[in-house]
């Protein structure tokens, strides 16, 4: 199966990390605390997501 994202909706999902350092990440149910909005495509890459920018 083939998944795609756009860049910008991937980034939607960002919030603030609750410690204020950094950002979280949700994809597929799972979290992640990120310090650079780049790493929002290496993760989404790493789920198989194609994005599309």
């Amino acid at each position: 199966m083939v998944k795609t994202a756009t860049f910008e909706a991937l980034l939607e999902s960002l919030q603030q990390a609750e410690d204020g350092d950094g950002l979280l990440f949700t994809l597929e149910g799972r979290q992640y605390q990120i310090v650079d909005r780049d790493d929002v495509r290496r993760i989404a890459e790493s789920h198989g997501y194609i994005i599309i920018y």
